[in-house]
């Protein structure tokens, strides 16, 4: 198989896990308690980005204020939970994870997901043993993903020969690919997710309908 120092970096919301679907529902959920009107998924993907309310202020056409923000955030987060329990995930990436594993290659996972909610909902999947390591967001909603990134892959180094220059991160959004580019790893963007494909391309890094031709290319992009 070769390449056997090659590591990946997976995304979960909109990645692993198939649930753009309860992101969508649970966005609405958020908006109509402040009176916003609902929001399509393709106007979802074409305006989406981080921090989460300069998102909101696309959608409203202006920053939501801090009693808003507190509100749908919480909206949010109590509607996804509920949604998410109807959540599979992605098509084939149960075969993904496992044919990399046994091709002894390593692979970890990276989520702004909350920590303490992701891992048991990893478990819950199956699919925990697989990863080397699996972190979720350990501080408020919304932040940096870079300086996630960047903590995320000084933990693996400081536990194997794992390096940026040997890494390719796999997700959904814009943030996965300049989480990836701050540490010097490379980026392949999933269109099953949060973005449209015409937002991923602008970024410049190579953009896949599947998690198969994500696995692919990504062994093409390392030395």
């Amino acid at each position: 198989m070769g390449k056997q120092n090659m590591h990946l970096v997976w995304d979960w919301n909109g990645t692993i896990l198939d649930d753009i679907e309860a992101v969508i529902g649970a966005t609405n959920a958020a908006f109509a308690e402040i009176g916003l009107e609902p929001v399509t998924l393709e106007r979802y993907r074409e305006l989406y980005c981080v921090p989460i309310p300069v998102f909101y202020e696309r959608l409203m056409g202006r920053l939501p204020s801090d009693s808003e923000w507190a509100v749908m955030d919480a909206s949010f987060h109590r509607h996804y939970t509920e949604r998410r329990l109807a959540c599979g995930l992605t098509e084939g990436v149960k075969e993904l994870l496992a044919q990399w594993q046994l091709a002894g290659r390593s692979q970890s996972l990276l989520s702004m997901y909350g920590h303490e909610e992701l891992v048991p909902v990893v478990r819950g999947y199956g699919i925990e043993s697989h990863f080397i390591r699996v972190d979720g967001r350990t501080g408020p909603s919304g932040g940096s993903k870079a300086l996630h990134m960047e903590r995320h892959l000084a933990a693996l180094a400081s536990v194997g020969a794992i390096s940026a220059e040997h890494t390719v991160v796999i997700g959904d959004a814009v943030d996965d690919a300049v989480a990836a580019a701050h540490v010097g790893a490379r980026a392949v963007l999933y269109t099953g997710g949060s973005h449209s494909r015409a937002s991923l391309e602008a970024v410049g890094v190579p953009v896949v309908d599947t998690l198969a031709e994500a696995v692919g290319l990504a062994q093409s992009l390392t030395p």
